[in-house]
């Protein structure tokens, strides 16, 4: 059984004005005391009515063909094209999606870590050239800066993977202290690359960024993260989770509808454990595009690529994966992959399009966003990562 937000398909073939209108009057509304956000004009009924069919073409033959569990937004200068949800968000209960169901963003919650570090340092609180042991008591790997961990170029590895394989005890939760501590302590046995060198995607970049917010801030990670974001953009669903969250915390399935277990490697953020929804994610999208929260240099530095030893148009930027084509267009993306949870959320800079896909039930399809790219423009794409 399917419950998703459903704008008469009926209607959308005789009178494109009519569902139009429909789905205007259901777009996500600013917070009141929110004046980070400029209001754009709507766009014209014949544009919507060619990115609704684009959108809906892509959620029936990508999407729902792969029993797809999960949320689907698709945006034009901050207006819903398209919108659906699918699934449950208790297999066991039956409850089903919908919009106000806040889901694990997996590494897409990295776009919120890297924006907060850059904010700190549009502020003049720490500088993205000092080395990481600056802020990290300890920290014995030379040469590491917070910009080579914001644009994973910092040769650490991953402690997703290495703090296991050095015998850390599964039985005991793993927090964002212990994967500094765990890179300190076990420093003589692990591989550790030369700063700089080259891009290697590694959570344990993101996990230490986390801890140097803390330690810049004097707040806690969750508590940065809602007052500077979440609070000012009214992302009233969203939120980073905490063991103290356990019990609200939506679960993910794999592919047989198993639910997947809580793991030691639960507890840390920075890197993953955001949760949330499409349309607080295009309230994030709308404020980094249309609104003041950064300056504009601040948002150039984090949208440019750090990273050209392959040959390609994929990059990496401070937080964001890019697409560079040759004639300087850009799309800014994250994608994510956490236990059953599945994330994209595409920007299309130029021509102010968003495809923001969340699902709670393992599904590659979900990766499949970049064919949706070619709708709003001249977009040819290479086969993507997950990740």
């Amino acid at each position: 059984m399917k419950n998703f937000i459903f704008y008469t398909l009926l209607i959308s073939f005789f009178a494109p004005g009519c569902y139009y209108s429909t789905i205007k009057k259901n777009k996500p509304a600013a917070s009141p005391a929110n004046d980070s956000v400029v209001h754009q004009p709507a766009i014209s009924e014949a544009e919507f009515k060619r990115y609704y069919n684009a959108s809906e073409q892509f959620y029936e033959h990508i999407l729902e063909r792969s029993q797809f569990s999960g949320e689907f937004l698709v945006a034009k200068k901050g207006e819903i094209i398209f919108e659906r949800y699918a699934g449950y968000s208790n297999i066991s209960t039956k409850d089903s999606l919908n919009a106000n169901s806040a889901l694990h963003l997996a590494s897409v919650s990295k776009t919120f870590t890297a924006m907060a570090v850059l904010k700190l340092w549009e502020e003049g609180k720490l500088s993205i050239s000092d080395e990481a042991s600056v802020y990290l008591p300890g920290f014995p790997y030379e040469g590491v800066t917070v910009k080579t961990l914001l644009n994973h170029r910092s040769g650490l590895p991953n402690y997703v993977h290495v703090m296991e394989q050095l015998g850390w005890n599964r039985k005991k939760i793993v927090y964002n202290a212990d994967v500094l501590q765990f890179l300190v302590t076990n420093k003589s046995k692990l591989q550790v690359a030369r700063p700089n060198r080259s891009f290697h995607y590694c959570n344990t970049n993101y996990a230490l960024l986390a801890l140097i917010i803390e330690k810049v801030s004097g707040l806690p990670y969750p508590q940065f993260i809602y007052e500077n974001f979440f609070a000012p953009l009214g992302m009233t669903n969203s939120y980073v989770f905490t063991m103290s969250d356990s019990l609200k915390a939506l679960p993910s399935y794999n592919y047989k509808n198993k639910q997947e277990a809580f793991t030691f490697l639960d507890a840390v953020y920075g890197d993953k454990n955001i949760y949330s929804t499409v349309r607080d994610l295009l309230k994030w999208e709308t404020a980094l595009s249309y609104g003041n929260m950064f300056k504009q240099s601040t948002l150039d530095s984090a949208y440019a690529g750090y990273s050209y030893e392959k040959k390609g148009i994929k990059n990496y930027g401070l937080g964001w994966r890019m697409l560079e084509y040759p004639n300087e267009e850009k799309i800014i993306y994250h994608n994510g992959w956490w236990h059953g949870n599945n994330t994209v959320f595409a920007r299309i800079i130029k021509d102010s399009a968003t495809i923001i896909i969340l699902g709670n039930k393992y599904n590659r399809n979900i990766y499949q966003a970049k064919k949706l790219f070619p709708a709003f423009g001249d977009y040819a794409t290479e086969e993507d990562t997950e990740e």
